[in-house]
């Protein structure tokens, strides 16, 4: 567990390394004997600026098993930066192996941007992807291969893993829920949701002058279907639950696999954009555009506290390992640390432009983020950073 002495002993550092040169290695492969802590996180920017540009990364993920950390790159790419293999000696000081491997990889095949991805609870070496071009792929990442593919109806943006790794969850710009099973890589469920809008308008009548004379209700109401406008979506630990986030502020929960509904939670007085759950099974936090993040008990449905310290519209929430503390960001330029039982803030990290993600690496405390950096000619940097490696 973190105390708060340590996270404030954070504070000085920064997460901006300047150039490292005279490295040793050749091809995708580098020797890390005798380095540093500092010198390897040095090494990983320098490898990113030798990778071709690309768009913004608006999605990342940490690979079970303190691996790997992916990132995503648009034109129709994905590439997963940096494969780092080391021990840890405590939450905060990673130990570096004396022969270590760094391995740059690329997943090849989707024709438009990648927009989100999840990794195989149950399988550290599978990864599946969700892209504008329509299609879910299933990718090795051993290999580099797609193994399993599927086109959908609509441009894919939102997807996750059931935590027992039997399906997947996919939403998509039109607002429909497909959910896929692993095993055969096709559609088990596709679904839109709507909400009532209760409507009785009345009848007037007029005189010759054009004055309302007197007016009456309809005795039966019009009910109206509208979409919902759907978001981030995600299970429960148990798998039994499904979480929707909305456009109009609410949380829908339904059971599954049946997808019924449960129950509509009015989180937010304005859209949910995100929602994380807790890895221990106790809490989900959603973040919404009234910059907020609501924290809510899964066994009560009952809102417990709120995170305040963000001004403008929550894009990304994430829960460590141990569900102590939950990150939070947004256009704001610092990502926040909150501890989840208190709702103190303890610490922020600063960044240079707003952030599109943020995710805690499943085992440590290491937080991977990217955001919509600039590079000197104002184009998208496409830069990813990974916070809580010892300072120097």
């Amino acid at each position: 567990m973190i105390s708060r002495c340590c996270i404030g002993s954070l504070a000085k550092w920064s997460c901006l390394f300047s150039k490292l040169g005279g490295y040793k290695g050749g091809g995708t492969f580098w020797d890390f004997q005798n380095w540093e802590v500092t010198e390897l996180q040095r090494f990983l920017v320098l490898l990113h600026k030798q990778c071709k540009p690309v768009d913004r990364p608006d999605a990342l993920s940490w690979e079970l098993g303190n691996k790997k950390v992916f990132s995503i790159k648009s034109y129709g790419k994905l590439l997963a930066r940096v494969e780092v293999s080391f021990p840890y000696d405590s939450v905060w000081t990673p130990k570096v192996l004396k022969k270590g491997k760094v391995k740059d990889v690329e997943l090849k095949g989707h024709t438009d941007s990648v927009d989100q991805l999840c990794w195989d609870p149950k399988h550290a070496e599978l990864i599946a992807t969700a892209s504008g071009d329509k299609t879910v792929r299933l990718w090795d990442a051993r290999s580099g291969k797609c193994s399993q593919q599927v086109e959908l109806s609509g441009e894919n943006i939102n997807i996750t893993y059931k935590p027992d790794g039997t399906h997947i969850a996919v939403g998509n710009r039109d607002d429909e829920l497909t959910i896929l099973d692993v095993r055969k890589f096709k559609p088990i469920h596709k679904r839109k949701f709507n909400y009532e809008v209760v409507a009785s308008p009345a009848k007037f009548t007029r005189d010759e002058f054009h004055t309302v004379n007197t007016f009456e209700l309809p005795q039966v109401p019009i009910v109206t279907l509208l979409p919902h406008q759907v978001n981030e979506i995600a299970w429960n630990t148990g798998g039994d639950m499904f979480f929707l986030t909305t456009g109009n502020g609410t949380v829908e929960v339904l059971a599954y696999p049946s997808l019924q509904a449960v129950n509509t939670l009015n989180a937010h007085t304005a859209g949910c954009y995100c929602i994380a759950i807790d890895p221990l099974g106790r809490y989900f936090a959603v973040g919404s555009a009234d910059s907020l993040v609501s924290l809510w008990s899964i066994k009560e449905m009952l809102c417990l506290r709120t995170f305040t310290k963000l001004e403008w519209p929550v894009r990304t929430i994430s829960f460590n390992h141990t569900g102590d503390y939950i990150a939070s960001a947004s256009e704001d330029l610092f990502i926040d640390i909150a501890n989840v039982q208190t709702g103190r803030s303890v610490h922020q990290i600063p960044c240079r432009a707003a952030m599109n993600s943020v995710e805690w690496n499943p085992k440590q405390n290491l937080l991977a983020f990217a955001g919509d950096d600039k590079n000197k000619y104002q184009a998208d940097e496409g830069v990813f950073r990974i916070f809580g490696f010892e300072s120097a």
